[in-house]
């Protein structure tokens, strides 16, 4: 659980976060934000989520006020996952060393989805180097496949692979409603 002095330190830091980028949540306050967050629950998942390199910052995804990850690529610390445990128990040489679902449960934060993931890149540009794993349609992971994404040309591309591949470059980014 986060100590007083890493609440103290991550509130700052979210507070200067939202203060330099009101593009993300123009309709919000920090006061409203800071009463929501006080949940030490919800403020260990938004501390992970930063200690992970996600950036997280407040918005609105699906209507809902929302912690995503806004870091610039995927986050640095949540790379070179299979897509879930399944994936993981059948690979046979070169395992990861865990998978996306696993590690998203471990902080305690939702997979973005496709509609969610295109909509941050209406708000920013994200992921111009790297890729994030999302939330795979059933009938596609039935077949072995995932989804991720990213962005080029400026462009968001929706893309498969097999759910057990990896890759230095992709992670995953997700979110906590507060």
């Amino acid at each position: 659980m986060i100590s007083t002095d890493q609440k103290i330190d991550l509130l700052s830091s979210l507070e200067n976060r939202f203060n330099k980028n009101m593009h993300r949540h123009l309709t919000l306050n920090w006061e409203t934000i800071l009463d929501k967050i006080s949940n030490n629950t919800v403020l260990n998942t938004i501390y992970l989520m930063e200690q992970t390199g996600g950036c997280p910052d407040v918005t609105l995804l699906d209507d809902k006020i929302v912690y995503v990850d806004f870091s610039e690529e995927s986050p640095e610390k949540r790379r070179s996952l299979c897509y879930d445990k399944e994936a993981l128990d059948k690979r046979k040489q070169n395992k990861p060393t865990s998978d996306v679902q696993t590690e998203a449960h471990k902080i305690g934060i939702t997979l973005l989805n496709e509609k969610q993931y295109k909509h941050l890149q209406t708000i920013e540009p994200l992921d111009l180097k790297t890729s994030s794993w999302i939330q795979t349609p059933t009938n596609i992971r039935n077949l072995g496949g995932a989804l991720f994404c990213d962005r080029r040309y400026d462009t968001v591309f929706v893309y498969h692979n097999g759910a057990d591949s990896y890759y230095a470059s992709r992670g995953f980014r997700g979110y906590i409603e507060i």
